[in-house]
C-alpha cells in the first residue's frame, strides 16, 4: 500500500509550491505506467519509486500548507480534499478511509471535493495499490483490483491514504499498524492508524505546518 485536494483556495499555491522543491524530487515523483504484472497477487508496494513519489506529493501539499498559513497566520486545521470520480468501485471505502483519519487526527482534515482536488483516487488493474504525483501539483491514489479483491480493500485505502498525510510505509509492523500494509498478510483487516501513526501526523501537520524534512 502506498499514499485528497486542498481547498479550492489552494490550488494555485500548491502548484506554486512545487516549483521550490529540488528537482530530483520533481523528477522522482513522475508516475510510471503500471508494469506487467508477474505473479498472481501483488503486495501492496507499487511501483520501485512509490517511496519517492510519496514524499514528493506531501512535499508539495506542505509547500501550498504554508503558503496559506503565510496569508492566514491562526490557521489551525488544513483541508485536504479528493476526488473519487475514476474510482467508483472504491466510492464506499474512500469515503470511510476519509471519516477514520478525520476522527484520528485534529491538525489536517479529509474532505471530498466533486470533480476537482489536488488529490484523486483511480482503480484499474496493474503492479499493486500505490499513492503518486504528476510532479504538476496533483497528486493520486490507485487501488488494483486483484490486490483489493485479497487484502482488506478498507485496510489498502487508508493505508495509501496515510502517504498523503506524510507517513512512510513499515511493512515489518504488526497488524494494528495502518502503515505496515501487507507486511501482515491477507487476514489482516485493520484500517485504523494506530496512536502512534496518529500523533505522528499531527506533529507533521501541527498548526496547518507540517516540516517536510
Amino acid at each position: 500500500m502506498k499514499r485528497s485536494v486542498l481547498s479550492a483556495t489552494l490550488g494555485p499555491a500548491l502548484v506554486a509550491g512545487l516549483a521550490v522543491l529540488p528537482a530530483t524530487a520533481t523528477a522522482a515523483a513522475a508516475p510510471a505506467a503500471p508494469a506487467v504484472r508477474t505473479h498472481a497477487v501483488p503486495a501492496y508496494a507499487g511501483p520501485v519509486e512509490a517511496a519517492a513519489n510519496n514524499q514528493a506529493f506531501f512535499r508539495a501539499v506542505m509547500a501550498s500548507a504554508k503558503a496559506r498559513q503565510a496569508a492566514d497566520p491562526w490557521l489551525q486545521t488544513v483541508t485536504v480534499t479528493y476526488d473519487t470520480t475514476n474510482a467508483p468501485s472504491f466510492a464506499g471505502d474512500i469515503a470511510n478511509a476519509a471519516q477514520i483519519w478525520n476522527s484520528s487526527v485534529h491538525n489536517v482534515q479529509l474532505q471530498e471535493a466533486g470533480g476537482t482536488g489536488d488529490f484523486s483516487y483511480t482503480e484499474g488493474d496493474g503492479s499493486g495499490s500505490y499513492a503518486s504525483t504528476d510532479g504538476h501539483g496533483h497528486g493520486y491514489i490507485f487501488i488494483d483490483h486483484q490486490q483489493a479483491q485479497e487484502y482488506y480493500s478498507l485496510r489498502i485505502v487508508a493505508h495509501e491514504t496515510g502517504h498523503v498525510l506524510g507517513l512512510p510505509d513499515d511493512y515489518s509492523g504488526p497488524c494494528s499498524e495502518l502503515m505496515s500494509g501487507h507486511g501482515p498478510g491477507p487476514s489482516c483487516t485493520n484500517a485504523h492508524p494506530d496512536a502512534n501513526e496518529s500523533a505522528q501526523v499531527d506533529a507533521l501537520w501541527a498548526n496547518g505546518v507540517a516540516s517536510a524534512n
